[in-house]
C-alpha cells in the first residue's frame, strides 16, 4: 500500500475512530484483494445540497478514485423519523412523496462530485420497512440508555428538561443497522454524525461483524461566521446556484472565515492555499482574496467562463455605486398579486424573494436594506401603487423591476 495514498485518504479528516483504523482497513482489502465499502448516508430531508456536503463528498471521491467501493444510502426510511442530531427539539418527519423527490434531486447533484454510475444507491427503507416487531425489540436490546446518553444532544436536552420523543432514541440504532445491512468498511460523515457512525461500529460488533472504521470531516461554518452551514438557517451556498449567486454569496462572507473556505471549500492546492493565507496575514484587502476564492468555487461547480462572468458581473452590481447602472431582473406585473393594484412593501418584496421569510424581510425593510426607485423604505407597512418600471433592491443582492 502506497503510503501516499494514505496521506491524501488522511488529509483534512477531522476524526478518525479508531486512530490507526484506516492504514488497518486498507492493509486488510489488500490482502483479501478486495475494495473497500465506503459508506456515506444521507436522510434527503430537504432538496439540496451545499457546500458543507462538499467537504465529504471530495473526500469520497478520492476512497472512489482509489479504486474503493463508494456505498450512498439513501434514508428514504429515516427521513421519516428525523435525524435529531444537533437539534433541540425533535425534527419534523416527512412524508413518503417529499422523500422521494429530495432523493432523486440529491442523486442528481451528487453527481457533481462523485462518479454515481459506479457507485451503489442503497434505500434503507428496503430492509427497515420489512422488520417485524420482533426483530425491531431485538435490535433495540443491543444498545442501552446509557449509551444513548452519551450523546451530547440527548443529554442537553435530558438535563434542560426538554422532551426526548422515542423515535429520536431509535434513529442512530437504525443508522447503525444501515452499516450491518451494507457490511461496511468505512462510514463519513461531519463530526456531528460521531456518535451515529459508532452506533454502526458497536451493532456490527454485536453480529460478530467486523467494526466498521469511522472517518469524520470538519464542519464548514455558514456565510454567517457562526453556525455551520445549514439550509435551516439560510447560511448555505447551494452547489446547483447560479454562478451569480454562488459569487455574490461567497463574497459575502466574513473576513475570518476566508482560510476556512480557503481550506475546505477551494480546490487550491496547498502551495495556492498557503500563498493565499501569507497575503491574507501580510494585509491584503479581503476583498481581492475573496474574489480569487469565489472564481475557485463557481468554476468547480460550473465553468471557468461562468466564473469570470460572475466576477463581471459582481464587480458592476456590487462596486458601481450608481443605483440606474445595476442589472434588474424583470418581473411582470400581472406575477403580482395585489389589491386594486396597490401592496405593502412587506407583502411586495415577499413575492418578490419568496425564500426569505416574512420577519426576515421585515428586519431588512426596518434596517434600510430595501430602496423603491433608490429611495430607502423603512416602513414595512407602507403601500405602494405598482407600476411599470418601479425599481426595487432587496438586500444586498437581489434588484428587480416591475415591467
Amino acid at each position: 500500500m502506497e503510503t501516499t495514498t494514505i496521506h491524501v485518504l488522511k488529509q483534512k479528516v477531522e476524526i478518525i475512530l479508531p486512530v490507526n483504523g484506516l492504514e488497518e482497513k486498507l492493509l486488510q482489502a489488500q490482502k483479501e484483494n478486495r475494495k473497500l465499502i465506503i459508506k456515506l448516508g444521507f436522510d434527503p430531508t430537504a432538496p439540496d445540497l451545499h457546500l458543507g456536503h462538499a467537504v465529504v463528498l471530495k473526500k469520497l471521491k478520492q476512497f472512489q478514485d482509489a479504486g474503493h467501493q463508494i456505498t450512498i444510502v439513501v434514508g428514504s426510511f429515516t427521513a421519516r423519523i428525523g435525524d435529531p442530531t444537533g437539534k433541540n427539539k425533535s425534527r419534523q418527519p416527512l412524508s413518503t412523496e417529499a422523500v422521494q423527490h429530495n432523493a432523486e434531486t440529491y442523486l442528481n447533484q451528487l453527481s457533481k462530485l462523485i462518479n454515481v454510475s459506479k457507485a451503489t444507491i442503497v434505500f434503507n427503507s428496503d430492509w427497515l420497512d420489512g422488520l417485524s416487531t420482533s426483530e425491531i425489540i431485538q435490535l433495540l436490546s443491543r444498545v442501552t440508555i446509557a449509551q444513548l446518553m452519551h450523546r451530547n444532544d440527548f443529554n442537553q436536552r435530558f438535563n434542560n428538561n426538554t422532551p426526548i420523543a422515542m423515535h429520536e432514541l431509535v434513529y442512530p440504532i437504525l443508522q447503525g443497522f444501515d452499516s450491518m445491512k451494507i457490511r461496511a468498511d468505512i462510514e463519513m460523515g461531519g463530526t456531528d454524525q460521531l456518535f451515529n457512525c459508532t452506533m454502526g461500529r458497536q451493532l456490527q460488533e454485536s453480529f460478530g461483524m467486523n467494526p466498521q472504521v469511522v472517518l469524520c470531516m470538519p464542519l464548514l461554518k455558514g456565510l454567517d461566521g457562526k453556525e455551520k452551514m445549514s439550509k435551516s438557517l439560510n447560511n448555505f451556498i447551494g452547489l446547483t446556484e447560479e454562478p451569480n449567486d454562488m459569487f455574490g454569496k461567497t463574497m459575502s462572507i466574513p473576513d475570518s472565515l476566508i482560510p476556512e473556505f480557503l481550506e475546505l471549500a477551494s480546490d487550491f492546492s496547498a502551495e495556492e492555499k498557503l500563498h493565499l493565507n501569507e497575503l491574507l496575514n501580510n494585509g491584503e484587502n479581503p476583498m481581492n482574496l475573496k474574489k480569487i476564492l469565489a472564481k475557485n468555487i463557481v468554476k468547480q461547480f460550473h465553468h471557468e467562463a461562468a466564473a469570470l462572468k460572475a466576477e463581471a458581473f459582481f464587480s458592476n452590481q456590487f462596486q458601481n455605486k450608481t443605483f440606474d447602472k445595476k442589472v434588474f431582473e424583470p418581473v411582470s406585473l400581472n406575477a403580482i398579486k395585489s389589491v386594486n393594484g396597490s401592496i405593502s412593501i412587506l407583502e411586495l418584496c415577499f413575492q418578490l424573494k419568496n425564500s426569505l421569510s416574512k420577519s426576515a424581510i421585515r428586519k431588512l425593510i426596518e434596517s434600510g436594506a430595501v430602496l423603491v426607485n433608490n429611495k430607502k423604505i423603512v416602513d414595512s407597512q407602507l403601500m405602494i401603487k405598482l407600476k411599470k418600471e418601479t425599481r426595487i433592491k432587496v438586500g444586498k443582492r437581489d434588484f428587480f423591476e416591475l415591467k
